[in-house]
């Protein structure tokens, strides 16, 4: 199968006998044995640390987040994961009888696909196409893990919010008149979970930015009307 040059994106070809069809990770889960649909809505687990690791997981809609909770009951986002994210493939480098140590939860209404591990590996083993897409996948998801990581080194909890707030602008933003508008409906107590906050400190810190004039909160949905001068305000 040929290769992808574009990660996750789809490819347009035409019918030709001699030229096979293009597919894209999507189109590969999608055509697995086994392989499911599903909705999940905002708050919901969609699996905890301890689970059998047995299916591969793609987001089509939606955000995910995944963290990792400790001995000390402290819970701490690794990655926040966007459309077209993969993601559960702990069952693919270990075995389908390891158990997960992620957890992994809707972070607003998600639309995915799974497939079972068994599966994936079989793809892998009959095209090596797939494999390449698949490693494509994992990079993209450890870009990701390693901005949240940047994002959690900053103590201070202003420049904390801050760094969140450019990564959802670059990862869920839509570009409008007024600005960036994070295309996800964010309450104070999800940004907070995210990054190891509190409501309340949330609230304060959203108020004082807005009071700023560098952002604006409607309906749950942020806008920011320049990240340049966001990030230079707190840099």
């Amino acid at each position: 199968m040929a290769i992808a040059t574009g990660g996750f994106s789809r490819y347009s070809s035409q019918p030709n006998d001699d030229i096979p069809v293009r597919k894209s990770l999507l189109d590969v889960i999608r055509s697995l044995d086994g392989a499911s649909t599903e909705m999940v809505e905002r708050s919901k687990t969609i699996f905890f640390p301890g689970d059998p690791a047995e299916r591969v997981y793609l987001i089509r809609r939606g955000a995910v987040r995944l963290s990792r909770v400790y001995e000390s009951g402290e819970e701490i986002t690794v990655a926040l994961l966007r459309e077209n994210s993969l993601f559960g493939v702990l069952s693919l480098l270990t075995g389908h009888r390891s158990d997960r140590f992620y957890h992994a939860v809707a972070f607003t209404r998600v639309e995915m696909h799974s497939a079972p591990a068994t599966s994936v590996k079989q793809a892998i083993e009959a095209d090596t196409g797939v494999g390449l897409l698949l490693l494509q996948g994992l990079s993209s998801r450890i870009l990701q893990t390693e901005t949240m990581i940047e994002t959690l080194t900053h103590r201070d909890m202003s420049s904390r919010l801050v760094s969140f707030l450019l990564v959802l602008c670059r990862d869920f933003g839509v570009p409008s008149d007024q600005g960036i508008t994070i295309d996800l409906r964010l309450s104070h107590q999800s940004i907070a979970e995210a990054i190891g906050s509190t409501r309340v400190t949330i609230t304060r810190l959203l108020g004082e930015l807005r009071n700023m004039g560098l952002l604006q909160i409607d309906r749950k949905k942020i806008t920011v009307f320049d990240p340049v001068a966001l990030s230079k305000r707190f840099n």
